[in-house]
């Protein structure tokens, strides 16, 4: 029986066509996003009401999977799963892949970029510059700095081995894991010391704080008023991992009366953002392009059409989420 699947991330296909061609050749009928842009959530579940499968981004599935009884497959295009209610798709008896390898290195590469960028007040410079402005502005190093982490999975692990190059004075982690023998191996040549430590700790004592966590119920405004206060005044704040880890409204109000000095943030609670962060100067707003390289863009969108063809032509799945994820959303 022929197969209905609808593409709902987009970009998909604009930089390589083989993802598309892939599915294009199982002559199954292919929906695109034609709208080229982030669906809501109530767009996606009006167009997909009747698929078997789609290859989703970070929208929001819950309508969807209400509304279309008879949605077999969920292929996600990255690695956060917040936006698929897994209990819901388990009752429903659907299944779900992810591509959690794809955009490490993209991401992480962002990370360092957003940290030196924020730091050395490279936004301010250019903004200034075009105004006919020279201030020549003056941040600290990586170096000299004490850089917490919270999170280390794919991305935290890697972002700390570009770190250890940098030879920072002190590097602060938090995660659920003691991985104390897995940072010892890879700050071993380069001398840094760490520490795992409470978030408390880190919220004080770090010059710069970059989250690495998933958007659980657990981590939903990790970073709040209460956090921020305890940061010092000269600190930094990097988020490249998910919106909705740090509550926006008190991130605004925290660069406004200078509780923190600057913040870089590329995931929003609400995307395409448009709140008033933006009319703050010592911010650095992307738009979600931590998996936006071609390399890793291509190992995402390759990687989730392979398995969503796998699914329907009955072949063992590569990717499919582990049962742990569940766990993360009860």
């Amino acid at each position: 029986m022929k197969k209905k699947i609808f593409i709902s991330t987009y970009p998909f296909g604009n930089y390589d066509p083989e993802p598309l061609r892939l599915l294009n050749e199982t002559g199954w009928e292919i929906l695109t996003n034609t709208f080229k842009r982030k669906l809501k959530s109530e767009e996606v579940a009006e167009i997909a009401k009747d698929v078997d499968g789609i290859i989703a981004g970070t929208e929001d599935l819950t309508p969807l999977i209400h509304k279309n009884p008879n949605l077999k497959f969920i292929s996600r295009v990255g690695i956060g799963l917040d936006s698929v209610p897994l209990s819901l798709c388990k009752e429903k008896n659907i299944r779900v892949s992810y591509t959690p390898d794809a955009v490490t290195k993209a991401v992480v590469e962002l990370t360092i970029g957003l940290m030196v960028s924020i730091t050395r007040f490279v936004p301010n410079a250019d903004r200034e510059l075009r105004k006919g402005k020279w201030s020549r502005f003056t941040g600290k190093r990586l170096g000299e700095s004490t850089i917490g982490l919270i999170g280390l999975g794919r991305v935290g692990t890697n972002v700390l081995k570009i770190l250890a190059g940098f030879s920072p004075k002190k590097i602060l982690i938090n995660d659920l894991i003691d991985k104390t023998k897995e940072v010892e191996s890879i700050l071993r040549e380069s001398g840094v010391s760490f520490a795992f430590v409470d978030k408390d700790q880190i919220y004080k004592e770090s010059d710069l704080v970059s989250l690495h966590v998933p958007l659980t119920k657990l981590t939903r405004n990790l970073i709040g008023k209460d956090q921020l206060n305890q940061f010092k005044k000269d600190s930094f704040l990097i988020n490249t991992a998910r919106g909705g880890i740090i509550n926006e409204s008190d991130l605004y109000d925290a660069l406004k009366n200078n509780i923190i000095s600057g913040a870089a943030v590329d995931v929003f609670e609400e995307e395409p953002y448009k709140g008033n962060l933006c009319e703050l100067e010592n911010i650095l707003l992307t738009q979600h392009m931590g998996s936006c390289s071609y390399d890793c863009r291509l190992l995402m969108e390759r990687g989730a059409a392979e398995e969503i063809i796998r699914f329907f032509k009955e072949e063992p799945l590569q990717s499919e989420v582990p049962s742990d994820e569940y766990l993360n959303q009860i």
